[in-house]
């Protein structure tokens, strides 16, 4: 069963509890006692359902940071994410759903950063994803930029690494320094070992086996580009 078959249904509601558990039972159209968990829960399918509800809440909230839910928000969200056509219309309803909820986006980004490491790989993707939402329309407005800034604080990120992410999103053509977040003076050796550490926390493999759902594989790979392109640039500038 897909990711959205699993979350559509609600069935993994139970072993969630909190605001993800809630708005799981509410989209299958049940209350969920949030201190109820089955005997035996898969960790690993625990986090991939949090991580797309997280996604969808999280970024169904953040486009109406600015008091404003437009197409391209929406279009954004299923241009980085697989959908297939038959489930559109019911993800479509979890998005509305989501908007509409009591809990804070505050409260879904704490309790999905508790089932990941603090700066973990699988949530700077779930961040970039939100980035890459929040400038889908234009320019990142200022309401949306406090929303990203607490997202990031939450997940445990520092404030080189948001303005690393910010740069990426906010320029039209950042450098490739800017996509590896490096300095420009860094050595040869340096620069082909980070590349290597991004290139291997950032595969889609590595994602996926820390709880990412193969539906976002598209958006790593994208992202994963991004950070080879850079490396291939800098390279070919420095004649390596």
């Amino acid at each position: 069963m897909s990711i959205w078959g699993i979350i559509i249904g609600g069935t993994a509601g139970f072993a969630l509890g909190g605001p993800i558990g809630g708005l799981l039972g509410a989209m299958a159209g049940h209350a969920v006692e949030s201190k109820f968990v089955p005997a035996k829960p898969d960790p690993q399918a625990t986090r991939r359902v949090a991580f797309t509800v997280a996604v969808i809440a999280l970024s169904a909230k953040m486009a109406k940071a600015d008091g404003v839910v437009t197409r391209d928000e929406i279009a954004a969200f299923r241009a980085r994410v697989h959908i297939p056509p038959a489930e559109v219309k019911q993800v479509g309803r979890f998005w509305d759903l989501a908007r509409q909820t009591p809990d804070g986006f505050e409260d879904y980004a704490k309790q999905v950063s508790r089932l990941f490491a603090p700066r973990a790989p699988v949530l700077e993707q779930l961040l970039d994803l939100l980035f890459h939402i929040a400038q889908s329309d234009g320019d990142i407005t200022g309401p949306e930029l406090s929303y990203l800034t607490t997202v990031a604080d939450i997940f445990g990120f520092d404030q080189a690494s948001f303005d690393r992410l910010l740069a990426l999103h906010q320029s039209n053509s950042p450098s490739p320094y800017e996509i590896l977040g490096v300095s420009r003076d860094i050595d040869d050796a340096g620069l082909r070992k980070h590349w290597k550490h991004l290139a291997r926390t950032h595969h889609p493999d590595t994602l996926t086996a820390e709880g990412m759902p193969e539906e976002f594989i598209a958006a790593a790979n994208d992202r994963l580009a991004k950070i080879n392109a850079a490396y291939d640039t800098i390279a070919r500038q420095r004649g390596l």
